[in-house]
């Protein structure tokens, strides 16, 4: 089965997770016992944004509605709750992602430092707008709000790296380097 993402320029499979369930790996439901442990009993509730951020990773960079409804009924949230959390944050994708997914922060400090001509270098290099997946599924291009680096502007978050004070130059380097297999 394949869906289609909003704008992209590819349609990505889905995992088996999207149309047959989620659960946790017996390691992930390890960690995320010990990440609940670290709140006061009945507080539970707190550990939803480190759990989804196990489950996205367990899952190839994203939560299918499957992942977001393991881990309320996990938390014993309402869903619904969990969903917003999940579509609230930037850091977490409710859609499927290319194998590197570059986040382009285009706030006012990257904006005044140059994420214009990283964003234009962006898409030269992988013939995509924000918002699309190149054809063979590898890169996800997106725009963001704050990835709170101002002081190293501009950024790109690739997966759950940063890369800072970059310019057209070195923008061009590191997508070479990730096409190449080669990321830091």
């Amino acid at each position: 089965m394949r869906v289609a993402v909003s704008g992209s320029a590819a349609a990505l499979p889905l995992s088996g997770s999207e149309t047959s369930g989620f659960s946790f790996t017996p390691e992930n439901l390890d960690k995320a016992g010990q990440i609940v442990a670290r709140y006061p009993a009945g507080h539970q509730a707190s550990a939803v944004l480190p759990l989804l951020q196990l489950a996205q990773e367990q899952n190839h960079h994203w939560l299918p509605p499957a992942a977001l409804d393991y881990v309320a009924d996990y938390l014993a949230m309402p869903r619904m709750r969990v969903h917003e959390v999940a579509s609230f944050y930037s850091m977490l994708n409710t859609r499927p992602v290319g194998r590197w997914h570059l986040q382009v922060c285009t706030t006012t400090p990257c904006w005044l430092r140059g994420s214009e001509g990283v964003m234009h270098v962006c898409r030269r290099k992988l013939g995509i707008e924000p918002g699309q997946t190149t054809p063979d599924g590898q890169f996800t291009l997106s725009e963001v709000e704050c990835l709170g680096a101002c002081v190293n502007a501009p950024v790109i978050q690739v997966n759950e790296d940063y890369h800072e004070d970059l310019d057209e130059a070195k923008t061009e380097a590191l997508i070479e380097r990730l096409q190449n297999d080669k990321a830091d």
